[in-house]
This record gives structure tokens, sequence and C-alpha cells, in this order.
């Protein structure tokens, strides 16, 4: 079974912090979801007969396009690929994109996952960021969404943003739990190039918090969301029980998913192959190429078992509960700690593993913390094992 990802590149407006493939909607959207079908007709006639466990809309911002279109691309999946009954349907949104109306026909065709961005519940630090809704009209969409019937809701949650201090991001996050929505979104922002927020910074026209205010800022977030009821299940992502995102979870197990839409990615077998390939990046070049009856891929890469090794482990290391060793072995034929035991033994030393269940290779809290170094000794000690 796969999971299914639909882009929708559109936005009412960019977000200055923003590098995601997105645009302020134009007269481009209304070829979209002609072309978006189009596109699962073709990969359903690649793929038949495949199972789909979840199906995720991301954007961009997928509610700034009408709701019947958002139905009917739905409807289109459901039409070609075998949806399970019990499938993790979601649809991200941002304030100010949809109203009641749109939420109980998206509802009733079957989203029963929504996902809210709105970063801050101050309204200077969402101004400074470029959000385009207050906090005010965020409360008015969640209530929305509540009567819309939506009872499995995500609320994005941002810190290290410009002009932020702890007290402001654990306001934050306490206002929202006060809402009850079942899943919380808390990550840092990353400050990426080609961005207005990065030219502001580059210029000495904002500045952000230090990296040690930020790691403080996480540290207290991540303990305030578990005294709410909210468990860390990966690196950004605390939810209450049962409530954790089917849709990512294929992601960090290195499962198979099929990405629809300009710029979309996709990793699964085909043709006997597990690749990994994309879609054009463009608007433009992608409505070309499905104009023409055509895939609209822009890149195809066939993985070996040592690169999906690798992924499999820099994937389900971001997971709380880590890599399930059985399910490693019964994939690859190996051992995850033994296959890359140069690199398990160096960050053991620094005592980054939790050992409480040998079952499973994780990392402890701290380990979590240096993520990235922990992954480039697993590539560097693997590569140099496997060379040997």
């Amino acid at each position: 079974m796969i999971g299914v990802y639909v882009h929708i590149p559109y936005c009412l407006k960019k977000c200055r912090y923003c590098d995601f493939c997105s645009i302020p909607v134009d007269e481009t959207a209304g070829r979209y979801r002609a072309a978006l079908e189009t596109e699962i007709a073709l990969s359903g006639a690649k793929h038949p007969g495949e199972r789909v466990k979840t199906v995720f809309f991301g954007g961009g911002t997928p509610t700034v396009l009408p709701a019947e279109d958002l139905c009917a691309i739905l409807g289109a999946i459901r039409n070609t690929f075998a949806v399970e009954p019990d499938a993790e349907i979601s649809i991200e949104c941002n304030p100010k994109t949809i109203g009641f109306d749109g939420l109980k026909r998206l509802f009733d065709a079957g989203f029963n996952r929504l996902s809210i961005g709105l970063q801050a519940t101050q309204n200077e630090l969402l101004s400074r960021i470029g959000r385009v809704h207050t906090y005010e009209e965020f409360l008015v969409t969640y209530a929305a969404v509540r009567d819309a019937g939506f009872t499995n809701i995500n609320v994005d949650l941002m810190h290290g943003l410009p002009g932020q201090g702890q007290a402001d991001y654990l306001d934050a996050i306490r206002t929202v739990a006060a809402l009850e929505p079942t899943h919380i979104s808390a990550y840092s922002l990353i400050l990426e190039e080609e961005t207005p927020l990065y030219d502001d910074v580059m210029h000495g026209r904002e500045t952000l918090p230090d990296a040690d205010a930020v790691a403080d800022m996480e540290d207290a977030g991540m303990d305030l969301l578990d005294a709410l009821g909210y468990r860390r299940y990966e690196v950004s992502n605390f939810a209450m029980s049962g409530f954790e995102c089917r849709h990512n979870l294929i992601y960090w197990h290195n499962e198979p998913y099929l990405g629809l839409g300009v710029a979309a990615h996709s990793s699964m077998v085909e043709d006997g192959f597990w690749v990994r390939f994309s879609n054009e990046r463009s608007i433009p070049a992608y409505l070309k190429k499905i104009g023409k009856g055509k895939l609209p891929r822009a890149e195809r890469i066939i993985t070996n078992t040592f690169e999906q090794m690798f992924e499999s482990v820099m994937l389900g290391l971001r997971l709380v509960k880590g890599i399930d060793r059985a399910a490693f072995s019964d994939r690859f034929g190996c051992d995850v700690i033994e296959t890359y035991r140069s690199a398990y033994d160096k960050n053991d030393r620094y005592g980054f593993w939790d050992h409480s269940d040998p079952d499973f290779l994780r990392l402890n809290r701290i380990g979590m913390d240096h993520l990235d170094s922990v992954l480039r000794d697993f590539r560097e000690r693997r590569l140099i094992d496997f060379l040997r």
C-alpha cells in the first residue's frame, strides 16, 4: 500500500520565510484541477490496482482552490486507485482561505484530517513573517473547522521567529492547546536563502533569536507540550494518543508514496525497481507535459540497496520510537546496528542512544538534538565499511 501526496502550489501571498514551490494564485489555477486529474489517470495506468492508505493535500495552501475542485481531485483518486475505507485523508489550510460551507463540502467528500497553518498567536509576530492572517482570524477558521465536523485537527506553530521570546512561544502553545487540537506540529524557523526574510536578516533589517535561545525555546516547548498531553513522536511533531499523522509516518518509515502535482516527489517500486522521481518544478512546464498526455516527470533515479538502507536510517531516527530492527532486517536482510557498527559505537560513546528497548534503534532526547551529526556519522562510517 502507498500514500498519495497532492501538491497545490497556490497561496494568497507567499510568506517571507517560505522557499516551497508556491506562488500567489494566478490564472493557471483554473487549469490545475484538470491537469491533476489527467496526471492521476496517467499514474493509475502506470500503477494499476495500487492500494492507498493515506492521501495528503499540501502546498502552498490547497484551500485557495474552490472546494469543488479539491473534492473532484479526491474523487479522481478514489476512482483510479483502491483507497482503503479507513484511509487518513488530510488537507492543509490557512486562515482566511476557506469558510464553513467549503469546509463542510470537504468533510462530506471524505477529508477527515485538517492541518491549519497558524505559526504564532501574537499578531506582531505573524506580521513580521508575512502571514496574511491574524490570530483572531485563525479562531474564526478553527471554529468553522469544528462546526464542519472535523475532529482530527493539527495546528502548526513555529519558534525562532524574529522578535519572538520564550514567553511568546510558550504562551502560543498554551493558547492553542486550550482549543484541544489532536496534533501540534512545533518546528523551528529555518532561514532559507532567496527569501525576503533571509535578505532582511543579511542586511540587518531583521534579527533572529540566537541558537542558544532557540534551543531553550525548543526544550521548554517540548516539556510544556508533554505536560499538556501531547506526546512527541517525531522531531517536530506532537500528538494526543492515537492521532499521530499516518501519512507522515509513511515518509519516516521509508515506505512507498506517490506525489502528484507540480514539484511533487515520489518514492516507490516501479518496473521492478525502487525509484525516486520528481515532477517539473514550474507550473508552465508541468501543464505543458500534461497537455501532451505525458507524465510530468523531471527526474527519475533508481536507488540501490545501500541508498535505501541509509534513507531508512535517516528517516527512522527522526522518530522517538526509532527504527524497528526486525522490520529493517526483514527488508534488507541485515541488522541495522551491525550494518552500521562503527557509527553506532561512536555515538554510543557520546551517550546518544536510548537503550530501553533492544528491539529498536532510537536516539534519546540529547541524541535527537544532535541528529544531523549522528546521520553524518552513519553516512560516512557505512560508506567506509562498505568500501573495505
